[in-house]
């Protein structure tokens, strides 16, 4: 391993490295629960506030992803010239209190606009939290250290439906419950305080964390580079970004599509109850999920060893390959023991990506860049799979089944097409994506 970068900086301590990611990681599962947890809560929130399932849709995608777009490129610049680990602090103080104030909504506007705060909050995560990790680990190092933070994500599922699962089971036998200060609140509303008030305690340790040195930094430019630079150097690559922007955001919408609304399929055609599904999928998310992160974060830096630098994109197509056939059978079953034969499975498949992306930019974005550019891949991914992909199945659901019984078949229509048309467009940049990181590779960036 390399002792520094060009300007013979020495890399942080291994304790330094791993404290921080440690944190990055619990930051992430925090988040995840907060956006999760809505998924638990649908048929209780639309029978007392009387929303559709397309509404339910807007709740858990559009409201989240739009506003979460919106900042997230703005806060990505200002985190490539300040503190990263302020603006992280930051947000999840932000999007804790919102979690928290979604339990205060009385109607879908209030339900709305808290969830509009949740987006906001979470947008200063990931595009600091890349750039910090790929300031703390060496390349070599930098696909597990990355598997590792996304698996976060995954664990955080696995944890909203436990959790929540374990809440509802204790908040859901009583019609109403008082809580000081704020009054009577029904049993899913109380199930948001729970789950976002101790996100404070995440926001005041990111207080303890060091603040890595910049590496890959472009000469001249130490002080950041001009907007109008970032923009040309997107538009010179516009290709392998377009390419990597579309392919890795359609390929998450499937674990996306499962944790928003396999909920609802599994309690409306399977017959099970919601603390059955938070516990029995949850059980499944926080184990086969990270496993099968981490496994496609162990087959980059397996492939980069033997030579490919073109590793995260071939991960992606595989994995794309692999899933469509589990797309098409995962949630159009009838059989409650074949369906949670087939969730497994689909979880870890669905998965296997999710390193692949964030590492793909880290290895070809030069370092004052990568928070504005891993913003606007969050931006592009959030719009996909939080925007689209949740609010389409609930579309599909709702006007054009016309049948909240065909849930399942609205997660597998929406999934089998986007998986093909990930594959297709990873396969377009393949090439170019090569040619990228071979030449920032020869620049020691």
């Amino acid at each position: 391993m390399s002792d520094g970068d060009l300007n013979g900086q020495p890399w942080p301590s291994p304790g330094k490295a791993w404290y921080a990611l440690c944190l990055l990681v619990v930051a992430f599962i925090f988040s995840f629960i907060d956006r999760i947890i809505i998924a638990l809560l649908v048929d209780p929130i639309k029978a007392d506030l009387g929303i559709s399932d397309f509404g339910i849709g807007m709740l858990q995608g559009l409201a989240f992803a739009v506003f979460y777009a919106a900042v997230g490129i703005p806060i990505g610049r200002w985190a490539d010239q300040h503190s990263r680990r302020q603006i992280i602090g930051i947000g999840i103080l932000l999007w804790s209190i919102m979690t928290a104030a979604c339990g205060l909504a009385r109607n879908f506007l209030g339900l709305f606009l808290a969830r509009i705060g949740v987006g906001v909050g979470q947008a200063a995560l990931s595009p600091a939290a890349y750039s910090m990790i790929a300031d703390y680990f060496p390349k070599e190092k930098l696909g597990r250290a990355l598997g590792i933070y996304q698996a976060g994500a995954f664990v955080g599922v696995g944890l909203a439906f436990l959790i929540g699962g374990l809440v509802i089971r204790y908040v859901m036998g009583s019609t109403s419950l008082t809580l000081p200060l704020i009054g009577a609140v029904a049993p899913w509303q109380a199930v948001f305080f729970v789950v976002g008030l101790p996100g404070v305690i995440v926001a005041l340790l990111m207080a303890t964390v060091t603040e890595p040195t910049r590496r890959g930094t472009m000469a001249g430019h130490e002080d950041g580079i001009p907007l109008r630079e970032v923009l040309g150097y997107v538009r010179q690559h516009r290709r392998l970004f377009l390419s990597h922007f579309m392919g890795f955001a359609l390929l998450a919408v499937p674990i996306t599509t499962i944790v928003t609304w396999a909920p609802a399929y599994y309690t409306r055609v399977l017959g099970y109850t919601m603390p059955e599904v938070g516990l029995t999928l949850g059980s499944i998310l926080i184990v086969l999920s990270p496993a099968g992160v981490y496994f496609g974060g162990w087959m980059i830096d397996l492939l980069q060893r033997r030579g490919y630098s073109d590793a995260m994109f071939r991960v992606g197509i595989g994995a794309a390959l692999i899933l469509l056939p589990l797309s098409f059978v995962a949630t159009t079953t009838t059989d409650p023991d074949i369906a949670i034969r087939l969730f497994a499975p689909f979880v870890f498949c669905a998965s296997i990506s999710m390193a692949a992306a964030p590492a793909a930019l880290q290895v070809v974005t030069p370092n004052q860049m990568r928070a504005q550019i891993s913003a606007t891949w969050m931006l592009v991914l959030n719009l996909v799979t939080a925007g689209l992909g949740p609010s389409a199945v609930g579309f599909i659901s709702a006007y054009v089944f016309a049948d909240d019984m065909a849930v399942g078949s609205a997660i597998a229509l929406v999934n089998c097409l986007s998986v093909p048309l990930a594959a297709l467009a990873l396969w377009y940049g393949l090439a170019t994506f090569r040619r990228a990181a071979d030449e920032h590779a020869a620049d020691g960036r």
